[in-house]
């Protein structure tokens, strides 16, 4: 029968070479865009089982069309020193072909594919190529492997299937596929032999089919002459449902519909979702499918919970997190203060497994000084279901593919069904909804991670956040990107630093940024009112400037300054070098930091004062205690800007004409009251000032 089965496999692959002959007067220009056809023009299925696999897979192929134009590919567990008599035994079921996998064979619609012992599997532009198992990884995990090579080769058209198995692969494979646009199945607990393996995908909800191998075979019918899946030819995962839908009024209907349920709108995010949530409840016309969002809340969500699903993992690009240990982490701890807290932002954070794999990563890298360093970490995302999986951080047990032993061992807790992080891991990381479009950015991070975030978005919303980035990070913070992903035009913002890994330095350059989650001229962080964000007086209209020009105008133009009600200096007005000079230490544009100490008092209090009261206030005869002993006039004027774009103010510093006469008289201080010398008057009078000064901005603080 081996004989018999390995001639069989020499019929086949002896017919390819004279095909490649007769096509072979048209030299290879011809060859490689069959290939090409080959990879998108239909579905290819990968279907994955263990224990009780042949059972489920009879059934399946028995009640299987043949000429349905699909391909399929069986990843089953196998001994790897044993040949398989999967292909033989499953010959007798199927009258499609049953094949074998050699390296390099091209996938054919309406054929069946069998994975070899003691291999792995990955598709290459509609070729399959075995791949040598890694002697490291203790757990080989076939059916992940192939799932995650079919997602990002075929997109949309990759569908997966789990069948009956042990443990848990094939579970982080079926989230690729179905973030990738695929088609995702899981035989049904009850007629699995062994339900593990279908249970694990059911439970990690990435399963978009749950039925019994023989309904598979109808519903795998009915996918196939879906336009999904058949009418944007040339295209997959994104690219096809955003062709079908292109131009349709009622998109517009169904992101109104989103943004009534769940608060977001998902205008700019990427729109092949609505095609596949289309397909899923066997409907063809959008229009119906408006009808259908309408009628059932509970598709509102299932939408929802679509468009936001990340593919993450572990550790996912190994050589980006050495990057950040050998270059990224090093920079940060240089000349660091050793109670200032390392910063780190991940948004789009998912189910929590890139922030903890950055934690664990800089717990590494700190070693023994990691007990005494502060480390604030966050991971932000829409999908509160994400969140709350992030916060509980119990995963499965197929992350030990891509985690070592050791890293097992000393950073989580073995459970039941997985593995959960470590309870000091844990509390070092902050999980939060966000919306990073409406809601207020962090601040002063010194790392910003964002591998799973921008390539779901469109270009509108993609050149919105590259600025927020820019604003969130400190002088010199690092932002790392996905493979896929790039700055575009926002080179005068970030330098790039690592071409392969995607990782930028920020630039110390102004970004135009408008902040549009300000609401009622406050918003809200965890609860707690803070004013905006510096930088939304960046890029406001002429009207401002007008405005600021006309009360400078009315001053006959005394030097001054333009601050936001952070009070950090947005523009500078004529010379202010006599009241303003930069302050020992990290640069800063604060105003209360770079104002001449005996002006710091005043300032305040009339700050605070405009900002309450949000009228002109002014303090006059303020001694700068200089050599010419000069008095000035301080005024903050209030400046009207467009509604809801937060509170600037015109700060101006006009002098008075007095001036201390200087005298050649030398005075015998000799037989003076110790109470009474010179200077001492003068020194007494500026202490009386700067303590008034103090008890009315104390007085207003506590108003």
């Amino acid at each position: 029968m081996l004989n018999g089965r390995d001639g069989e496999e020499m019929i086949i692959t002896s017919k390819e070479p004279k095909t490649q002959k007769k096509s072979s007067k048209k030299k290879g220009k011809k060859q490689i865009a069959t290939e090409q056809d080959l990879a998108v023009s239909f579905p290819i299925v990968g279907i994955g089982a263990s224990a009780g696999g042949l059972e489920a897979y009879s059934q399946l192929f028995k009640a299987l069309s043949p000429d349905l134009g699909m391909a399929y590919v069986l990843v089953q567990h196998l001994a790897p020193a044993h040949d398989s008599m999967l292909t033989e035994l499953l010959s007798r079921v199927t009258t499609m072909p049953v094949t074998e996998i050699t390296d390099g064979l091209a996938i054919q619609p309406d054929h069946v594919y069998v994975i070899p012992p003691n291999a792995n599997l990955a598709v290459l532009h509609g070729v399959l190529h075995l791949m040598p198992r890694d002697d490291k990884i203790t757990h080989n995990l076939p059916i992940d492997y192939f799932f995650r090579s079919l997602a990002e080769d075929q997109g949309n058209k990759a569908i997966g299937i789990i069948l009956s198995g042990t443990a848990s692969d094939g579970v982080l494979g079926l989230k690729e596929i179905k973030a990738a646009g695929g088609i995702t199945f899981a035989q049904d607990e009850e007629s699995a032999a062994y339900n593990s393996m279908p249970h694990s995908a059911i439970a990690a909800g990435c399963v978009d089919f749950i039925l019994p191998p023989d309904v598979m075979a109808e519903e795998l019918k009915n996918l196939r002459r879906h336009p999904y899946i058949v009418g944007a030819k040339g295209a997959k995962g994104a690219k096809a449902g955003e062709k079908l839908l292109e131009g349709d009024e009622n998109l517009s209907k169904i992101f109104v519909l989103l943004r009534q349920q769940t608060g977001n709108d998902f205008t700019y995010y990427k729109q092949s979702t609505i095609q596949r949530r289309m397909l899923l409840n066997k409907i063809d016309r959008i229009g119906d499918y408006v009808r259908y969002l309408q009628s059932t809340a509970t598709e509102v969500d299932a939408l929802f919970h679509d468009i936001l699903i990340h593919v993450t993992g572990f550790f996912r690009d190994p050589q980006a997190f050495d990057e950040l240990t050998n270059s990224v982490f090093p920079e940060l701890m240089k000349e660091r203060p050793p109670d200032l807290p390392i910063r780190i932002w991940v948004p789009g954070c998912s189910t929590g497994e890139e922030v903890y794999s950055i934690v664990i990563s800089l717990l590494e890298f700190l070693g023994d000084r990691a007990s005494y360093t502060p480390i604030q970490i966050f991971g932000t995302d829409l999908d509160d279901l994400a969140i709350d999986q992030a916060r509980q951080a119990i995963y499965p047990e197929t992350i030990c593919q891509t985690i070592s032993t050791e890293r097992l061992r000393k950073y989580f807790v073995k459970l039941e069904n997985g593995y959960q992080i470590n309870r000091n891991i844990r509390d070092l990381c902050i999980f939060s909804r966000q919306n990073v479009f409406k809601d207020p950015p962090f601040s002063r991070l010194d790392l910003i991670s964002c591998r799973n975030l921008l390539i779901y978005l469109g270009t509108v919303l993609q050149k919105k956040i590259l600025p927020i980035f820019h604003y969130a990070l400190k002088p010199n913070g690092f932002l790392m990107l996905g493979s896929s992903e790039t700055i575009g035009r926002f080179a005068d913002l970030f330098r790039l630093i690592d071409k392969k890994q995607k990782i930028y330095l920020k630039k110390t350059a102004p970004s135009d940024l408008h902040f549009e989650f300000v609401t009622g001229g406050k918003m809200q962080r965890g609860g707690v009112i803070v004013p905006p964000m510096r930088g939304s007086f960046v890029g406001e209209t002429l009207d401002m400037h007008r405005e600021v020009d006309r009360l400078l105008l009315k001053k006959f133009a005394p030097p001054g300054v333009v601050v936001n009600e952070e009070f950090e200096i947005l523009q500078f007005r004529g010379h202010t070098g006599e009241y303003l000079e930069p302050a020992p230490g990290e640069a800063s544009l604060q105003l209360l930091k770079m104002a001449r100490e005996s002006l710091q008092p005043v300032l305040r209090g009339l700050l605070n004062k405009a900002l309450k009261s949000n009228v002109s206030v002014r303090h006059e005869g303020v001694k700068l205690y200089t050599d010419n002993g000069k008095k000035v006039t301080v005024e903050v004027d209030p400046i009207r800007g467009q509604p809801g774009s937060g509170h600037f103010f015109l700060v101006t510093f006009q002098a008075t004409a007095q001036v201390v006469e200087k005298t050649d008289t030398i005075v015998d201080t000799t037989n003076l009251p110790e109470q009474t010398a010179p200077g001492d008057t003068v020194e007494l009078q500026r202490l009386r000032e700067e303590l008034t000064a103090s008890k009315e901005y104390l007085h207003s603080i506590i108003e």
